[in-house]
């Protein structure tokens, strides 16, 4: 009597995971309005997998975060959302006392965040607080940022008093394009006062941790849309990372990345991962990489297309790990602009 071979099942990103830790920015929403095929994948990933979300945003709570989530059409409780305040809140216990009075530069998020952590709000240095907590929101000026900086001097006795800051990104989507963010307020603070703060959001651990604790996540899977903060914050917490090209970082900041920046997965948007994630051939001599038909090599500076392949993403992909293997910075590569322009 003769078997059948079974067949193995196709590996998708989602193989073998058990939670979906997903940014919002960029990944399921760009200002009020739904990523395209966001919500129906993520939707479906929910059917068999926890699914959470990180947002480094600190303007809005849990809940607000929640409800936009539920408008667009996702399955959320404000218990789903992780954000950076509440990460922050968490550092802050660290350093003062429960029931300290701290200096919050921020919108309510932030806000319910301190008070819900037992913290007295104050929003003067005046006030003399034991800490400076700070995070973004549309509404800050200069004046919320000078209150940081007296402040954070140090006193008389030369003591300063700790700085927490919910994140550090420089730039935000919004509707209307790409803004600044938190990064450049609290630069502004810093070269004020001369240090830098404790950060708690992406790209450091510390909401990575929340998020793992609190979904009691044993192998889970962090989707984000920038290198230098979702992607570099995924690695450094030891988390398989998804790069999808729906946000901040396109096809030529992919090509670039630097080896602690780099995903484990490239996908053009969130309906790739359901679908079969294809393997990575490399030439015996390394100079070639071939995924799903597309090969990319590299003979002497230049990067060359070899094959198209089936898809413009497996193309990305080959280029990418090529370029990733071989170690040489990309600015010493020639690298057509087809791989890159257009995406």
């Amino acid at each position: 009597m003769l078997r059948r071979r079974r067949v193995p099942e196709p590996v998708t990103p989602l193989t073998g995971v058990d939670v979906v830790l997903a940014d919002l920015d960029g990944v399921v929403y760009a200002g009020p309005a739904a990523i395209p095929f966001a919500v129906e994948s993520l939707n479906r990933a929910a059917e068999t997998v926890r699914v959470g979300y990180l947002t480094n945003n600190a303007s809005r709570t849990d809940q607000s975060v929640a409800d936009h989530l539920s408008e667009l059409g996702l399955h959320t409780v404000a218990t789903d959302v992780v954000t950076s305040p509440q990460a922050a809140v968490r550092l802050l216990a660290d350093e003062v006392p429960a029931g300290s009075r701290i200096l919050v530069i921020g919108g309510e998020g932030l806000v319910t965040e301190v008070e819900k952590g037992g913290f007295v709000v104050t929003r003067s240095a005046d006030d003399s607080p034991a800490a400076v907590i700070q995070g973004f929101s549309p509404d800050l000026g200069w004046k919320d940022l000078a209150e940081a900086s007296f402040a954070l001097h140090p006193n008389e006795d030369g003591v300063e008093i700790p700085w927490i800051a919910t994140n550090t990104d420089w730039t935000i989507p919004v509707a209307r394009g790409i803004a600044p963010g938190n990064g450049t307020l609290v630069s502004a603070v810093h070269i004020a006062v001369g240090r830098l703060p404790i950060v708690a959001g992406k790209p450091e651990v510390a909401i990575f941790t929340e998020a793992v604790t609190r979904f009691e996540a044993n192998t889970p899977l962090f989707i984000g849309d920038r290198l230098d903060t979702d992607i570099l914050g995924a690695n450094r917490a030891g988390i398989p990372a998804v790069l999808v090209l729906t946000g901040i970082d396109k096809a030529k900041q992919t090509l670039a990345a630097d080896a602690k920046s780099r995903p484990k997965y490239i996908l053009d948007d969130l309906r790739q991962l359901h679908e079969p994630y294809p393997e990575t051939v490399f030439a015996k001599d390394g100079s070639s990489a071939t995924v799903s038909g597309a090969t990319v090599r590299i003979v002497g500076a230049d990067v060359e297309v070899v094959a198209e392949g089936d898809g413009a993403i497996n193309l990305l992909r080959a280029a990418c790990a090529v370029i990733w293997a071989s170690g040489r910075p990309i600015y010493g590569l020639n690298v057509p602009e087809r791989l890159y322009l257009g995406r």
